[in-house]
């Protein structure tokens, strides 16, 4: 920092390819907008001071500078923008590199203030432009571009895959070397039966989180002696370092965080199509993975021996096609199971809602009012960690006899179009369409949250927010701020996809059992004989349902 002769002077240099501000005590009145024009130097875009604040009593200052392809504060330690509680913070192209700034901080930190949208910048690209990332895990190492785009292989030299950036695969296998520790019942059961290789002739096309949980699930069928290739249920869900850490190790993954929806499909249709393979059985999160079989082929659907469902989606489209009479194979729906109903749903819920709303918020909990739509067991556990943190919760539920379980277990039963203008967090955990529509969001209140803990991103009618009178501010890595022409300001996690997935760990132990009992439920529909089942949905036996209880409950004694 260059210091100024005038004590009332404010001085903006650019040094390399940062700008910094150059202070001392001024009379500047608090939120004083002001906008200057910074030469730029060499391939570094113009820079524009397009906001300054002083903090009140403090004195503080902060200065947010426009490059062109980011937007970057000085000046405050404000975690909503900076999760290192660092005094700077960026929003960033994606296309930008990450390089270090550096950043000169004149006082205390001032009073929280709001980032204009990013101007799009198509000139070149400095290598030593200021970025950081946007994503909690993966994103730090991006390569630029879009992975269908290159082809690389790993250590064995084979190229059957699609990841972010291979340079991850060390990080991500560490990663998954932690996740062992903590899922007890899947190490445990891969232990028993390794030997046996109930899984010997699988072919397996996984269509999952892949996350570093279900890494380790991959890799124990593998050791079973299936064939795997594995492709994201989920668009923002992927671990890059986790996908990069499959790929080298061996496995087909098609996967990375921030597909877009063409991508999305394109994997996987890679995934079923490998040259000279065929799959001939399914392990499904969402129902994607079969319907794009049933669509795009459906001969290759009919030769599979069994599905194996995790999500309440995918099972309600398994149950439409059962119905209607055109489900070609059996299928066992995992999410009414009781491991994965009564534990991955409710305890999973409980522990990760909580973090979801801390790191992309930071907001206070206790005092808020909350309304959570639909008590199942997500719901409950919503509602149940809402109210442990001292939020007023009410509850919307059209199910009577859910809904007569919340009123007994104290939460008011309201209508949406009831409470709407009033409440400051909405979570949606129904499984259902539309459960917010456009009329509801258009009356709640400036400022307030809105997320769904259920599955896909169709609770929430996000499709709606995106017309021209309505503007987004990307904010943070999954925050999005809605701007209505009123000055209205909706705050939206996650684009409406389900947040913990999305926004926040995965209490490892739980997803042990639910692993588990999808390792189980893929060996019985294999191993079973011609004719044991019919082409209908099931559940899990319960025996067999409760051996991955078993499996942990004998690790941990």
């Amino acid at each position: 920092m260059e210091s100024s002769s005038n004590p009332s002077s404010v001085r903006y240099n650019v040094v390399g390819s940062s700008a910094v501000a150059s202070t001392s005590s001024s009379s500047f009145s608090p939120k004083k907008v002001v906008s200057y024009q910074l030469d730029a130097t060499k391939s570094t875009p113009n820079m524009t001071v397009i906001r300054e604040e002083r903090g009140g009593s403090y004195g503080g200052q902060t200065v947010i500078l426009d490059t062109g392809h980011a937007t970057r504060e000085i000046g405050r330690n404000n975690s909503m923008f900076d999760r290192n509680n660092s005094t700077s913070s960026v929003v960033r192209n994606p296309k930008a590199h990450r390089s270090p700034m550096k950043v000169a901080r004149a006082a205390r930190p001032s009073t929280t203030s709001i980032v204009r949208p990013m101007q799009p910048y198509d000139g070149p690209i400095n290598e030593e432009s200021p970025a950081v990332s946007q994503s909690d895990t993966s994103d730090d190492e991006e390569c630029e571009g879009c992975p269908r785009e290159r082809v690389v292989s790993n250590s064995s030299g084979s190229k059957d895959f699609c990841v972010r950036n291979m340079k991850l695969a060390a990080f991500g296998r560490r990663e998954i070397e932690l996740a062992e520790h903590e899922l007890p019942g899947l190490m445990a059961l891969r232990r028993k039966v390794k030997a046996e290789k109930p899984l010997r002739g699988a072919r397996v096309v996984a269509c999952v989180h892949l996350v570093a949980q279900y890494a380790v699930l991959i890799e124990t069928l593998i050791d079973l002696g299936a064939e795997i290739r594995a492709c994201a249920c989920n668009v923002m869900s992927t671990q890059n370092e986790i996908a990069s850490a499959l790929a080298e190790a061996g496995v087909p993954v098609f996967a990375w965080r921030g597909q877009t929806e063409v991508d999305f499909w394109w994997c996987i249709d890679k995934v079923v199509c490998g040259d000279g393979w065929q799959p001939n059985m399914i392990l499904d999160d969402g129902g994607d993975l079969t319907h794009w079989l049933a669509k795009k082929y459906p001969s290759i659907l009919k030769e599979c021996r069994g599905i194996v469902e995790e999500s309440v989606t995918g099972a309600h489209r398994l149950h439409q096609i059962a119905k209607a009479g055109r489900l070609p194979i059996p299928a066992i729906n995992l999410n009414e199971c009781v491991t994965k109903s009564k534990f991955d749903n409710l305890y999973t819920t409980r522990e990760s809602v909580i973090e979801s709303l801390k790191r992309t918020t930071d907001m206070m909990i206790g005092g808020k009012q909350a309304l959570v739509c639909g008590y199942g067991d997500v719901g409950k556990s919503c509602c149940k960690s809402l109210q442990t943190m001292g939020a007023h919760v009410t509850v919307s539920e059209v199910d009577p006899i859910c809904a007569l379980q919340a009123c007994m277990d104290g939460f008011k039963i309201v209508k949406v179009s009831e409470v709407i203008r009033t409440i400051d967090l909405v979570i949606t955990a129904t499984g259902n369409k539309r459960v917010i529509t456009r009329e509801n969001m258009d009356r709640m209140k400036s400022g307030a949250v809105l997320c769904n803990m259920g599955h896909s991103d169709n609770e929430i009618d996000v499709a709606s927010l995106k017309t021209p009178e309505l503007i987004w501010e990307r904010v943070r890595s999954q925050v999005d701020y809605v701007n209505w022409p009123d000055g209205r300001r909706l705050v939206l996690l996650a684009e409406g996809r389900v947040l913990n997935q999305n926004c926040s760990s995965l209490p490892s132990f739980v997803l042990s059992i639910t692993c588990a009992a999808e390792v189980v439920a893929l060996i019985e529909l294999y191993s079973a004989p011609a004719g044991k089942y019919k082409n209908e949905v099931y559940l899990l036996p319960k025996r067999l349902g409760e051996c991955p209880l078993y499996l942990t409950s004998y690790t941990y004694t």
